[in-house]
């Protein structure tokens, strides 16, 4: 993969930087969402597929982008598929801090010192070039004024940014109401992204956390009401408020803050 073009996860998170605070919105939200925005650059560049719920490896050769290898080998070295949900909610520390160094190292971002209650040391980013980020918002922006199907890029990039509650950061107040729900709908322009969004927004809810249900007892080895009897299965939580789109098949951590 060259690099001539921006990935997903830097453009996630020049989207949720604060041009005036140099802090990140949506920061415990955002680390869920760089994790999937990963899967989605990988399976754009044909290293990974969609396996009903799950991702799988298809093509293990290394992109050329470290932070996205190192993700790419994690996934191969587990053998076999992964469910999207379980992969975006495990542990991520230090993805956000990894990318914020990786957009200071590229000239996009600059580090500013600085101090909370005056004793403790923090570190704030602010863009270098603020007409990278606008053209990225631009992008959804067009999308959502026109209404004609985004690239795919754009349209996982939307699907996330609606996935981690970005929506109101980019779009505030009564006066972008409508604007934040043609983002939510441009969730279902890619399958892929449409799939890790969910599963960002599953994690969210606590569905990867649920155990998993009891076996279901065998007629006649187990006495009393409902003995043998297949439970309900269950449906995916999604924030209120938020329709689920018609899924496809069986598809449908610590920076400065």
């Amino acid at each position: 993969m060259g690099r001539s073009r921006r990935t997903i996860p830097e453009e996630l998170l020049l989207l949720a930087l604060d041009p005036a605070t140099g802090t990140t919105a949506q920061p415990q939200s955002l680390d869920l969402g760089l994790a999937g925005a990963q899967l989605v650059e990988l399976a754009l560049a044909g290293r990974i597929a969609p396996d009903g719920d799950r991702i799988a490896v298809v093509l293990p050769r290394p992109t050329g982008d470290p932070t996205l290898d190192s993700a790419l080998e994690l996934l191969r070295r587990r053998g076999s598929p992964v469910r999207a949900v379980h992969w975006i909610g495990g542990p991520r520390l230090g993805l956000r801090q990894t990318y914020l160094t990786h957009l200071e190292r590229c000239g996009m971002v600059h580090a500013v010192a600085g101090q909370m209650c005056g004793v403790l040391p923090t570190t704030r980013y602010q863009a270098t070039d603020t007409a990278i980020s606008r053209e990225i918002k631009n992008r959804l922006d067009n999308a959502i004024r026109t209404g004609v199907p985004p690239d795919p890029r754009t349209a996982a990039l939307a699907a996330l940014a609606h996935a981690v509650g970005l929506g109101k950061h980019l779009y505030p107040g009564n006066e972008g109401r409508s604007s934040r729900s043609r983002l939510r709908d441009l969730i279902r322009h890619d399958p892929m992204g449409g799939l890790v969004a969910h599963a960002v927004m599953d994690v969210q809810n606590g569905v990867a956390a649920q155990p998993r249900r009891a076996p279901v007892a065998v007629a006649g080895t187990a006495s009393g009401p409902g003995a043998g009897r297949q439970p309900a299965p269950r449906v995916a939580a999604e924030p209120a408020g938020v329709p689920v789109p018609p899924r496809h098949g069986a598809m449908a951590r610590v920076g400065a803050r």
